[in-house]
């Protein structure tokens, strides 16, 4: 089950001790858009200050295959409220806080379902004060790309379903080959198609109106093998649009593109930097960022037309390196156009394909200013 069902279970737990039910070892939880209750087991659960707060913990299970928050401890702290808000919900240490503002990055389902499982209570209770901890939240978002999208100081309480969806998982990627043959077989299939890679590539494209051009895709990390169903299911044009910093792994040769598989997204951008000439000393500084972001922001802050060459270049190579999987596997009648965006959502960068693509659907790379400011600092 997804993180926001476990800090659901969590709050359940806290709000009942603190109304005076006896200490549960499993709640039963009301799901947004789902029939009937889910039993969700809880690990801990604690009066604290006289009784005026109570402590709540939950240990997550993500069920099968790969995901980070498996065994995550989730800690969630009750109190009464006198605030003319029902319910607040805070994050706390370990919890992720959107960059702009400092405020919970929290889904729509996240908060409905706190608010389905709390309301009961609220009656006996009054206003309540959620505040959700992850301890090891800060640590383990390190390990996303949460920061890449604003997301700062843990792990985000996000989610549209009760049920984890895997994306390294092969249930994924038979649910994207079912959707391609759909897409295909529609009457008025014309050969073009939008790959996107992942929610925030979805959320790109529709923005930019590429749903009103040509269908949509959503793919997780198989994207090798979505390539070659694509080309056996007609595709001619296919427009692959993603993050900067998940699409490096394709001018990598790296075609299934879970972080627990393969990363190697420097050591890519070092050979590209090779490849495009660049001093010894700038591919050290490359190098010793954390992440393509802050690569990016370096080498754009010292030499912005040599930083849009290489990105430009590393969507030239996603293109080439696509085909080049494409005719290993004996398909050759697909052209591959790589679009990329930065953190910003900003569509920044493109292959020469993707440029013929993007123009087709009536669309054109946004500008880069100069950005004459101090770089970030190295490790």
């Amino acid at each position: 089950m997804t993180l926001p069902v476990w800090v659901g279970a969590a709050a359940r737990a806290a709000a009942l001790v603190l109304s005076g039910s006896a200490v549960p070892r499993s709640v039963d939880l009301r799901i947004p858009s789902e029939q009937g209750l889910r039993r969700v087991e809880v690990h801990a659960a604690s009066l604290l200050d006289g009784g005026q707060k109570a402590l709540a913990i939950s240990i997550c299970d993500p069920g099968t295959g790969l995901d980070l928050t498996r065994g995550l401890e989730i800690w969630v702290l009750v109190s009464r409220s006198s605030s003319k808000k029902r319910l607040q919900i805070h994050a706390g240490e370990g919890v992720g806080r959107l960059e702009d503002d400092g405020s919970l990055c929290i889904s729509g389902f996240a908060r409905e379902l706190l608010e389905l499982n709390l309301s009961d209570l609220l009656s006996v209770l009054g206003g309540l004060d959620v505040e959700v901890v992850l301890p090891r939240g800060r640590e383990l978002a390190l390990r996303t790309s949460n920061s890449a999208f604003g997301v700062v100081e843990g792990l985000a309480l996000i989610g549209t379903q009760a049920e984890v969806q895997t994306s390294a998982s092969p249930d994924q990627l038979q649910l994207a080959l079912d959707r391609l043959r759909e897409l295909t077989a529609q009457s008025g299939f014309a050969g073009r198609l939008t790959l996107v890679i992942g929610e925030n590539g979805l959320n790109l494209a529709e923005q930019l109106g590429l749903s009103d051009q040509q269908p949509l895709l959503k793919s997780g990390n198989w994207i090798g093998p979505l390539l070659v169903a694509a080309a056996e299911s007609g595709v001619r044009q296919l427009l692959v649009l993603g993050y900067h910093g998940k699409l490096i792994k394709l001018a990598g040769g790296i075609f299934h593109t879970h972080h627990h598989l393969a990363d190697a997204r420097l050591e890519v951008l070092a050979a590209l930097a090779v490849q495009q000439g660049l001093r010894l000393e700038s591919i050290r500084a490359l190098l010793e960022t954390a992440s393509m972001e802050e690569a990016w922001s370096w080498l754009q802050v010292h030499d912005l037309e040599q930083a849009m060459g290489l990105w430009m270049a590393m969507a030239e190579t996603v293109e080439g390196r696509s085909e080049a999987y494409l005719k290993r596997y004996g398909c050759t009648g697909m052209r591959v156009g790589a679009a990329l965006f930065n953190r910003d959502r900003q569509l920044r960068w493109a292959g020469p394909e993707g440029l013929l693509m993007l123009r087709h659907c009536g669309l054109q790379l946004q500008p880069v200013v100069s950005n004459s400011g101090q770089g970030p600092s190295l490790r």
